[in-house]
């Protein structure tokens, strides 16, 4: 071995080999020679050769010194023993993570996905997040969770390691080599990281003459944008745009692959050692190694002896903010994988960061880097492990230092008074600045079970170090109400108002914190009192004022809101409120200010303060907001119960009315007459009297009475429900969250609701119990005003609904703990009653400009509560123990004139007054109140007192008095007027009996109707003659519907009837390309249709035209004017993106606003009666065989005439001996004939427009009125539309006719007309080419150059293209002809016939190859017939086609395989001839449907005997069919084709549990990209591909155009329609096309029934199938382009997302 060492240390030129060498010199003289070597100034500089020279030049040298060894052969050792307990995965940005709420210590500790789906959690309530990135998996550490700290990967490991460990601890030889070798490479890592010269390097490492170069050096940024890179590097390098874009997605990741080196800038040439990925990968092997991590970190946190450098890990940490992204990302993976793997370096590395933390934070604060880069981040990982919190708190005194550098960073905001004032503030570096308050929360989340002498003094100083921040917080921003003016500019309020939510959780914490321990809370009393007094000492200079009233009299400071400063921002004073039990309290000073808060909200609601602009209405409405009012509103009522319990009550009362500034308003100083005034004077009443409401009623605070948390979320979940049934979400919202973002909710919410499930749409809401309803208090603290009325107007609903009366009076309140006792003291003092009895005296002396109903509302419920209060007591404690004399004083006279009256009186004769006519019952059952009140205290016998609440009595079972006969005057009206009504309509109905009878046979037919019209198709609405054949097809053809089709215009409002001679009416619709129907996703498909031909389609339906409309009709001229009016109105709206393209022809229906792209004209069916005599005569003539020979005469003919010598591409006849050729060209004729149609030139016109249109969009070329496709494209579109639509049909399980939408209905009727009439705008000629070539695929003997064999087309496209390209071979020069009624019955039937016969064959030849599997002995005519054809079909194809195949299984497919063509067929002669169907189409039955479709197409049952009919006409055909080259060879297996029945399309399977596709997207790595920067990855819901989205990495060129991997893939797979589902925002995405697109919510559900877009809650999702398939339904209904255009007209963005690049 030793010959090995010095062989190797030879070979690679080891200087440092040597024991008597100093290492250190070596290494670096080492470094000297070949990093410049490696890393030299290339321009593109080859990374991967790079990485190999410094492997093979410095790396694999320090290894062999490292280990005397093998290095690879030491690692595999050492790779195996080291298995650590903790996981310590560094999470990356958009990583999913899982933390649990039932087990983890806080919402910090999370899982990574592999851990989290192999512990005990996945069973438990998690949560699902996206990672910012920085994080760090926090499985194995004991301290984050209370159950299941370990996976079973890493409880395997944690075993192993332990047994491992005492196996392999590393030799002696090793750990002295470590000692010797780490302390010279790490010191050289830092010193060259930490290297500030440019031009000069350490004199060790200069070993080459400097070179003049001159490179441009490019670093990052967080504040310009890639654009605005991109821009400049094409400037300054004159590059193309991908170079450039290439460069700049390098820049931003890593920005260590500089572009190159100024002048002999060495230094850079120094750094990349660090940043090598080689380097990290062997961190990563030798740090999981305990020892060896122990010496590195004990290497990292030593200092300098003499030096007053700190240790290399705080060199580090201090230099983060000057290092680019790459380093540090890879110097903070190095701190996890280091030292927070050990708990001991941990604690140590800990105290380093405090030690350094307030110049950390500041340079922090100072950087424009993102916070999960920053070093700072990584205070997450240390406060929040509950011991080392504890360590850092009593060791480094943790809480000061956080709460100093906040101190440290905010004195820019300080004003002269030492307040803050944040105006002009930089939204940025406050942003920063909260980050130092999230620590203060980390620090704090964990309350300490033991308290130390020395845990009280530091957390006491940091307690003081806050209340410093607290009284610079205390009164800032004040404001003084603006009178004549209004305010210039809103000053900036959201500042102060975020910090108040920022510190919301701290001040709770704190208070928690302090809760703990006796001697702690009076210590933290102290310095908080200490500080509010220091704070208000300023104002103790003004004069007092002197107030009386009712002989009682208050001094008090002068001061009026309305006049001088007042701030919301007392956080100082709220703070006391939790020291509520201590009585020594400047009471005054207590109540003052938070008095001063309500009296301006007040103020503010009665529009005093208007001219004080929006800010000061938003801070309002924060202070009372959920997210503020813990620390802010609520605290207020508190410290005025806090000044009630412990002031004379009278003097209380008084100090209110001064503070709202009412004195004078009860002084019966009448107000002036001006009405404003008036009314502000109302709104400032009714606010203190709601004020005096919650001040004595609202007790739901623990302490205040004795409550649990529980009960005072049960009541705000009981108020938030009578609002309004809600959703699990919107109730969350409105709950306060805890330091661990928990509301508490899910503890409580079943025992207060029901929860109903949501539909196809919506979300899961939840409904109240009945019993809780009594619960509710009309006047609850934290209602809106809004909320407030829309509560009592449902709760008074709910009452009459049951028939109860309208009372809503307050539910008895818990009792007042003792120290709060004394605030009931206020509802029954002297000024309480004069104040009640004021108001209630104005509304009975009907001064009606000074009450309203809402302050009776509220004198009604101070009264309830006053006798609830007393009766609660009395009926506790013997009546002369109870002082609380509320009964006695109300009914009190108020003075001694003689026409006082006292309370009862008043109410009395409220009852009379009309205005308060709601209020009745309320009056009512306060006088019942007084009533058993008074029966308790005079101790008559309890039985007779009617103890129960009159809310609760229904209406009839109440003790007789004035109320009872109002109640009983109120029904006998109620009775009157109901008989009045029946009265009416019986006389109305006989009137209407007597009018049907007069006009019966109108009527039978209306009512017929009208029945018929619920059902959506409008053939039904016709009586059916009984013996009317339902035959579609043949000499049987039944009639027609017959009907006037008159039409009412969207736009004009104009009816008018439908006739070919008419101007045109038009219906709007949408032309799209669609896979919908395709049997082979993935096929590349043509983008240009440039020379694509398109009349034959392939059998796999890989891409057609459907056209699609909503239904609504237009003259086609109000049409154009509305669509030109639309090209103006865009024009002059430059700015505003549109949603459609008007170039393209788009527009927005102007009724139901769906995305249209064209018109489809409205053509008249033009009714055939078949006499029933001729048709028999032309029977007996008219054979297949001979109808075969007259087309082949007719088109022979043509082509004669039309080649005129030339042979160009005209069909060869075969059979030339036809006898006569002009009597048998002219034959076609004798069956009879009849002059065109003639339309009307506006009908024509929209023909060709809407033929266009189709053309346009099926080939993606630009329109071209004169191109020969455009009657293939008609075609095309027809029938593709009709397969769409039976698909659909068959999908929803509906019957084939009677149960399409109405817009699918009128739409499919107009386009299948419009099909047959388009001929007649094109060339017959033409036409007639095109027939020719389509029926060459069923006529061999019509030979073709290009024909394709039966395999290769679809027959159904092949019949509609026939049928209705067959008229044009009645065209003669002179005359325009078309067939007559029997003529065209003929002719259908044997197009169908024949197309039929090749269908069969089709189906056979593919789709009967294989055996079946299971037997059965069927030997019905049908199976004996498919056996004897099928021996035909062996023989023709040369035995390749097998005949052992039994005939049931033959026609067992044939039957299956056909049916959808003759669904389609069905509807396609329907809708073409309006024959209407049988029965039994209108049902949905396989059997029935198989017979009524073969009756209606005029087929025999059994298919096969179509080919005995025809056989002779038949066999030649079938022959050639089968002997065509592409049969063949698909048979002898070389070819591929398709099956039959086509197999139905379905959006992919997608997983049940949401985090399964969390877990296939993190696997995902993009193919084209080699960072492990995490992807945003979409899959196609289509074809289930997953996609890089959003990333440079995946675009691509097409047609020149830069796109998007989304994009690009929709372009292919949905012809530019498409459905992504992004998994790690949960979102559906449809686009369509480059430019539109929109966001939808996915069919993934949490238990509540709501979707969770970006995770933002992270409850567990679950696949909710209804929505699924509504998603399918949308993608086979062809409506996700008008989905996106709803979508993007009702959320329109002003700044467009570039679609194309999704």
């Amino acid at each position: 071995e030793e010959e090995t060492e010095t062989g190797w240390a030879r070979r690679l030129d080891l200087g440092w080999w040597d024991e008597r060498v100093d290492f250190q010199a070596a290494f670096l003289q080492q470094l000297a020679k070949y990093v410049p070597n490696i890393y030299s100034a290339e321009m593109d500089p080859l990374l991967e050769k790079q990485e190999e020279m410094a492997q093979k030049q410095i790396f694999d040298p320090l290894e062999w010194y490292l280990f005397r060894e093998d290095p690879d052969v030491c690692l595999e050792k050492l790779r195996q023993c080291g298995v650590s307990q903790l996981c310590g995965k560094v999470f990356k940005s958009g990583e999913t993570t899982y933390s649990c709420r039932d087990c983890a210590i806080d919402p910090t500790c999370v899982l990574c996905m592999d851990c989290f789906q192999n512990s005990i959690h996945k069973n438990h309530r998690y949560k699902m997040h996206t990672s910012t990135g920085g994080g760090f998996c926090d499985c194995g550490d004991t301290e984050a969770w209370k159950t299941g700290p370990l996976c079973t990967n890493h409880d395997s490991g944690a075993a192993s390691a332990t047994k491992a460990n005492s196996e392999c601890q590393l030799n002696e030889e090793l750990m002295a080599q470590a000692k010797k070798m780490f302390p010279s490479v790490l010191k050289y890592i830092v010193d060259m990281t930490i290297w500030e010269e440019e031009k000069e390097l350490p004199p060790v490492l200069m070993t080459r003459e400097k070179t003049d170069h001159y490179y441009c050096v490019l670093f990052n940024d967080e504040h310009h944008s890639y654009d605005h890179v991109i821009y400049s590097l094409q400037r300054a390098l004159g590059c193309e745009l991908g170079e450039a874009q290439l460069h700049t997605t390098a820049i931003d990741k890593e920005v260590s692959n500089f572009w190159a080196f100024s002048r002999s800038n060495f230094i850079f040439l120094f750094l990349p050692d660090f940043y090598s990925s080689n380097d990290i990968t062997h961190t990563n092997v030798l740090l999981p190694l305990g020892d060896f991590r122990q010496i590195f970190c004990q290497i990292c946190l030593k200092e300098e002896a003499d030096s007053e450098k700190p240790c290399l890990i705080s060199m580090l940490m201090l230099w983060d903010a000057k290092l680019h992204k790459g380093a540090r990302k890879i110097l903070h993976e190095l701190i996890f994988s280091s030292f927070f793997m050990e708990m001991e370096y941990k604690k140590l590395f800990a105290i380093e960061f405090v030690k350094y933390y307030k110049t950390l934070q500041k340079e922090y604060i100072s950087d424009d880097h993102e916070r999960n880069i920053s070093v700072t981040a990584l205070s997450v990982q240390m406060f929040t492990v509950p011991t080392l919190a504890r360590h850092l708190i009593e060791e480094q005194n943790v809480i000061t230092v956080i709460t100093e550098t906040l101190l440290e960073v905010l004195p820019e905001y300080l004003d002269k008074n030492d307040k803050f004032n944040f105006q002009g503030y930089s939204q940025d570096k406050l942003d920063r600045v909260y980050a130092v308050i999230c620590d203060l929360k980390y620090i704090l989340i964990t309350k300490p079970t033991v308290w130390t002498d020395r845990l009280r003094v530091r957390f006491l100083e940091g307690f003081r170090s806050f209340l410093r921040i607290l009284t610079c917080m205390q009164g800032m921003e004040e404001i003084q109400r603006q009178i004549g003016q209004h305010i210039e500019v809103d000053p900036d309020w959201e500042a102060a108002i975020t910090i108040q939510m920022q510190l919301k959780n701290i001040l709770l914490m704190f208070q928690e914190w302090c809760a703990c321990d006796e001697d702690l809370l009076l210590e933290a009393y102290k310095e908080c009192h200490t500080a509010v007094m220091r704070c208000s000492t300023s104002s103790h200079s003004r004069e007092k004022i002197v107030l009386q009233l009712c002989g009682h009299t208050l001094e008090s400071k002068r001061y009026r809101v309305s006049v001088d400063p007042v701030s919301i921002h007392l956080p100082l004073s709220r703070m006391l409120a939790d020291f509520y039990y201590i009585k020594s309290i400047d009471l005054e000073l207590l109540v003052e200010y938070p008095l001063r808060c309500l009296v301006l909200v007040a103020q503010v609601a009665a529009e005093m303060w208007r001219r004080n602009g929006l800010s000061l209405i938003s801070q309002v409405f924060y202070y009372q907001d959920v997210k503020c009012r813990e620390e802010m509103y609520d605290k207020d009522i508190i410290m005025l119960q806090i000044g009630a319990s412990f002031m004379d009550p009278n003097l209380f009362l008084l100090l209110i009315l001064q503070r709202y500034e009412l004195v004078n308003a009860f002084k019966k100083i009448m107000p002036t007459k001006d009405q404003d005034l008036t009314k502000q004077c109302n709104i400032l009443i009714e606010e203190m009297l709601q004020v005096l409401i919650y001040v004595v009623g609202e007790r739901y605070v623990p302490g205040v009475s004795s409550v649990t948390k529980e009960e005072i979320t049960m009541r705000e979940i009981i108020h938030l429900l009578c609002i309004d049934p809600m959703a699990h979400s919107a109730i969350a919202k409105s709950l306060p969250e805890n330091e661990n973002n928990e509301t508490g909710l899910e503890k409580v919410i079943n025992k207060v609701a029901v929860f109903k499930k949501p539909g196809v749409s919506g979300h899961g809401v939840y409904e109240l119990k009945d019993e809780c309803m009594k619960e509710f208090n009309m006047f609850f603290y934290h209602y809106t005003k809004t909320q407030h009325s829309k509560a009592e107007h449902r709760q008074k609903k709910r009452r009459k609904q049951e028939n109860r009366d309208e009372a809503l009076p307050p539910p008895p309140p818990p009792e007042f703990s003792p120290v709060f006792s004394n605030v009931v003291k206020v509802l029954n003092c002297d000024i309480m009653m004069y104040i009640l009895r004021t108001i209630l005296q104005r509304a009975v002396q009907l001064e009606t400009h000074l009450w309203t109903e809402a302050m009776i509302q509220m004198v009604l419920h101070l009264l309830s509560l006053g006798l609830l209060e007393e009766k609660q007591q009395l009926e506790k404690a013997p009546e002369e123990e109870v002082t609380f004399d509320f009964y006695h004083k109300a009914s009190r006279m108020g003075s001694s004139a003689l026409n006082a009256l006292n309370i009862l009186m008043l109410l009395e004769k409220l009852k009379s007054v009309p205005q308060l006519e709601a209020q009745k019952d309320m009056i009512n059952w306060i006088l019942q109140m007084f009533d058993t009140v008074k029966r308790l205290r005079e101790k008559s016998s309890l039985a007779t007192a009617a103890t129960t609440s009159g809310s609760e009595t229904t209406k009839g079972d109440e003790t007789p008095s004035t109320q009872d006969k109002e109640k009983a005057e109120r029904k006998r009206k109620a009775e009157a007027a109901r008989l009045h009504r029946q009265k009416i309509m019986a006389q109305m109905s006989a009137l209407q009996r007597n009018f049907i009878e007069t006009h019966k046979l109108l009527y039978e037919h209306t009512q017929e109707t009208q029945g018929r019209e619920d059902s959506v198709m409008e053939e039904e609405s016709i009586p059916l003659a009984i013996d009317s054949s339902r035959i579609a097809l043949g000499p049987k053809r039944g009639p027609s519907i017959t009907e006037k089709e008159v039409l009412t215009c969207i736009l004009c409002q104009e009816e008018q009837e439908v006739r070919l001679e008419s101007a045109a009416m038009v219906l709007s619709a949408c032309v799209q390309k669609s896979t919908a129907l395709t049997q082979h996703r993935g096929k590349t498909l043509e983008l240009s249709g440039d020379t694509l031909d398109p009349l034959f389609m392939d059998p796999d339906l890989s891409c057609g035209t459907h056209t699609g409309s909503c239904g609504h009709v237009m003259h086609a001229a109000c049409w154009q004017k509305y669509f030109e009016a639309m090209q103006l109105n865009s024009r002059q709206r430059l700015h505003v993106e549109q949603i459609f393209d008007l170039e393209n022809g788009e527009y927005l229906c102007p009724l139901c606003k769906s995305l249209c792209n064209t018109v489809i004209p409205i053509i008249p069916l033009q009714t055939q009666k078949i006499n029933s005599e001729d048709s028999e005569a032309v029977a007996q003539i008219l054979t297949l065989a001979r109808w075969l020979e007259i087309v082949m005469a007719r088109i022979s003919g043509y082509s004669a005439k039309n080649t005129k010598g030339e042979t160009q591409n005209a069909p060869s006849l075969i059979n030339k001996g036809m006898g006569d050729f002009t009597s048998e060209f002219h034959s076609i004729l004798s069956f009879g004939v009849q002059p065109s149609a003639k339309y009307s030139n506006s009908i024509k016109e929209m023909l060709v427009l809407f033929a266009t249109t189709v053309y346009r969009v099926g080939l993606k070329v630009a329109p071209n009125e004169a191109d020969p496709r455009i009657p293939m494209m008609t075609w095309s579109t027809c029938a593709f539309t009709i397969q769409c639509i039976e698909n659909l049909l068959e999908d929803e399980g509906k019957p084939l006719f009677g149960s399409l939408q109405n817009r699918q209905h009128s739409g499919l009727k107009a386009l299948v007309q419009f099909a047959a009439a388009q001929r007649t705008t094109s060339p017959q000629s033409l036409i007639q080419k095109h027939l020719v070539r389509l029926l060459a695929v069923l006529l061999p003997n019509l030979k073709m150059e290009d024909t394709p064999s039966i395999l290769d087309v679809d027959m159904f496209h092949i019949l509609v293209g026939a049928v209705l390209s067959f008229p044009s071979l009645y065209w003669e020069d002179t005359v325009d002809l078309q067939p007559s009624s029997i003529s065209s019955a003929y002719n259908h039937l044997y197009l169908f016939h024949l197309v039929t016969m090749a269908h069969i064959t089709q189906i056979l030849l593919t789709s009967a190859t294989e055996s079946p599997t299971a037997q059965s002995q069927d030997t019905s005519e049908e199976a004996h017939t498919a056996e004897s054809f099928c021996r035909e079909v062996y023989q023709y194809t040369s035995g390749c086609f097998s005949r052992d195949i039994p005939g049931w299984h033959l026609w067992d497919c044939v039957k299956k395989g056909i049916t959808p063509y003759l669904r389609c067929a069905a509807l396609f002669f329907h809708y073409m001839l309006r024959v209407p169907p049988p029965e039994d189409l209108l049902l949905v039955s396989e059997e029935g449907e198989f017979k009524a479709l073969c009756s209606y197409l005029s087929l025999p049952t059994n298919l096969f005997l179509l080919f005995e009919e025809y056989w002779g006409t038949v066999n030649p055909l079938l022959q050639r069919w089968c002997a065509d080259p592409a049969v063949l060879s698909f048979l002898k297996g070389k070819n591929i084709s398709l099956r039959y029945p086509r197999k139905r399309n379905n959006l992919i399977e997608l997983p049940e549990d949401y985090s399964c596709l969390l877990n296939q997207a993190s696997q995902f790595r993009c193919p084209r990209s080699f960072d492990d920067e995490q992807k945003h990855p979409v899959l196609c819901l289509f074809c289930g591909t997953m996609l890089c989205s959003q990333n440079t990495c995946c675009q691509e060129l097409v047609n020149g155009e830069e796109l998007g991997a989304c994009t690009s893939h929709a372009l292919q797979c949905g012809a530019g329609v498409c459905m992504f589902l992004k998994i790690r925002a949960c979102r559906v995405v449809l686009i369509e096309g480059k430019t539109r697109g929109c966001l939808y919510p996915a069919p993934y559900l949490d238990e509540y029934g709501e979707t969770d877009p970006d995770l933002k809650r992270g409850n567990p999702l679950h696949l909710c199938h209804e929505r699924y398939r509504k998603l399918h339904l949308l993608w086979q209904q062809h409506c996700i382009i008008e989905e996106i255009a709803r979508s993007q007209e009702t959320n329109q963005i002003i700044f467009g997302f570039n679609w194309h690049l999704l």
